[in-house]
């Protein structure tokens, strides 16, 4: 199923309010995705795909704090190495917190990372592209940066050391506004996925990011992705940027029409080895 999603400019009160030395956003986002109303196909797993863990997943759902005391449910896969392990909060995509970034969880659990997927639709799944763009375009996306995703890194934080954040479409969206939002974000992976760049404020970036992008993609085009990269020169980060001649999505094995094993597999080696230097 092929679909193009846009993550439209905040509307609303748009306001920036100044309180106790933080920014809180007040607005609401658009979203517009263009899809054909079909349910994807029951998912499907290849050994060897970078989401790939086999079985049912590994993990365990907890709840944890956000830093307005109110709790956010997630999904939390353990390593071998225990808690004092580098610590990975994944970003789902649309669908909500399905078995599939679950397992990319385990797989990173599987690496040596502790990962946790907050589930910013509490509790809700869906197959139905159209059930997933009203998901969508009714998270406050603000919000699920500075308090899901901040709330998140605080939890590993409390026996990890370092904690990266990454994610995949939406979730490689609210990776790139996690990294301006999270103070406590030591790095990010960003998986074809761009914020509004007039919102975001990307000057504020200090912490390393690994981003991929798709040549073939009609949401992320090559003309947007040039955009965020010329951003991203005027911050403080030092960032890696790569293209592959891949389709949206190109990542998601549960999407045999965009998946690209080749491109899925190198990326995912070049995210490993830059999170072995970022999180030591």
């Amino acid at each position: 199923q092929r679909f193009r999603c846009r993550l439209g400019r905040f509307r609303g009160a748009g306001s920036l309010l100044d309180h106790h030395n933080d920014y809180v956003w007040k607005h609401s986002w658009r979203v517009t995705v263009v899809a054909r109303r079909k349910r994807v196909s029951k998912l499907q797993y290849e050994v060897g795909s970078p989401a790939f863990s086999g079985g049912d997943p590994m993990g365990e759902m907890i709840q944890f704090k956000r830093p307005d005391e109110k709790t956010c449910p997630g999904y939390l896969a353990h390593p071998k190495a225990g808690p004092g392990a580098p610590g990975f909060v994944v970003i789902q995509e649309w669908w909500g917190l399905n078995d599939q970034i679950k397992k990319t969880a385990d797989r990173l659990a599987e690496t040596g990372y502790r990962a946790l997927v907050p589930d910013f639709y509490r509790g809700k799944v869906t197959t139905a592209a159209d059930e997933a763009n009203h998901l969508m375009a009714n998270l406050n996306f603000p919000d699920a940066a500075g308090q899901d995703i901040r709330g998140a890194v605080q939890y590993l934080k409390q026996s990890s050391k370092k904690v990266a954040v990454g994610g995949f479409c939406m979730g490689g969206a609210l990776t790139i506004l996690a990294a301006v939002r999270v103070p406590e974000m030591d790095t990010g992976a960003c998986f074809y996925g761009i914020p509004p760049l007039d919102a975001a404020d990307l000057k504020k970036i200090k912490i390393p990011l690994i981003c991929h992008f798709a040549n073939k993609d009609d949401w992320c085009t090559p003309a947007k992705v040039n955009d965020l990269e010329a951003a991203l020169k005027q911050s403080k980060s030092q960032f890696e940027l790569y293209r592959y001649e891949a389709h949206h999505a190109f990542m998601n094995e549960a999407r045999p029409e965009v998946y690209d094993p080749a491109c899925a597999k190198t990326a995912w080696e070049r995210t490993l080895k830059f999170l072995k230097t970022a999180l030591t």
